[in-house]
């Protein structure tokens, strides 16, 4: 088993030790760097990680341009802000390489005062509520911890480049009858200042983002 671990990367130098020490031992670290201006991508190769920069600004773009990178059998995904552990992955990658699953999902479970706003925890309800409508799955969460085939993630063919990627993933991945499961995982507070759902504004354009992924689903696009 291969794996290969994306972080979508923007000014984290903060936690960028924090998150690279917890990779599993002979995983590659792919960290994308999406326009930092702290050092970032200096702190990620000391560190001993694969860089890979996108222009494009965007959550999604970020994902992919690490998808796309990545040459392991598994790919997994988490945040770089050390609000996840990626050592939590590798029984995430256990279950995809022994064919238990086909992707594999994160459920946060916020540890601490101010992990999950109360805003973005209630826009992460009302989506999920909309994801299980739409794909029967039983999920709670549209978290940025996974894993899945490399190869099969990119037969998916995913367009968002924004915040609804990883929505898009799973609405995909359930339209093609994968075998969708997911597991706890501690969400805790994050190093530095969210640039996306810290904020009432980051957290609509997220809904905004994904509700149109669901729009486009719905029609058959």
């Amino acid at each position: 088993m291969t794996v290969d671990v994306v972080l979508p990367c923007l000014n984290e130098a903060e936690a960028l030790p924090w998150v690279l020490e917890r990779v599993p031992a002979g995983w590659r670290a792919i960290v994308v760097d999406n326009g930092s201006t702290d050092g970032s991508p200096g702190i990620a190769r000391e560190l001993g990680a694969t860089v890979v920069r996108e222009s494009r600004r965007g959550f999604g773009a970020a994902c992919h341009a690490g998808l796309t990178a990545a040459e392991a059998d598994i790919v997994c995904f988490c945040d770089c802000d050390a609000s996840l552990d990626p050592g939590l992955l590798a029984p995430f990658a256990r279950s995809v390489a022994d064919g238990q699953t086909d992707l594999m999902l994160g459920r946060r479970r916020p540890k601490g005062s101010g992990a999950w706003p109360l805003h973005a925890r209630a826009g992460n309800l009302a989506l999920s509520w909309m994801l299980r409508r739409r794909t029967g799955l039983d999920l709670h969460d549209l978290g940025p911890m996974r894993a899945a085939r490399r190869e099969d993630l990119l037969g998916l063919r995913l367009t968002d480049r924004r915040s609804g990627y990883p929505l898009q993933m799973v609405v995909r991945a359930a339209d093609a009858g994968w075998r969708v499961r997911e597991v706890d995982v501690p969400y805790l507070p994050r190093a530095g200042k969210s640039k996306v759902t810290g904020t009432w504004r980051g957290t609509w354009q997220t809904v905004h983002d994904m509700r149109r992924v669901l729009a486009e689903a719905g029609d058959g696009r």
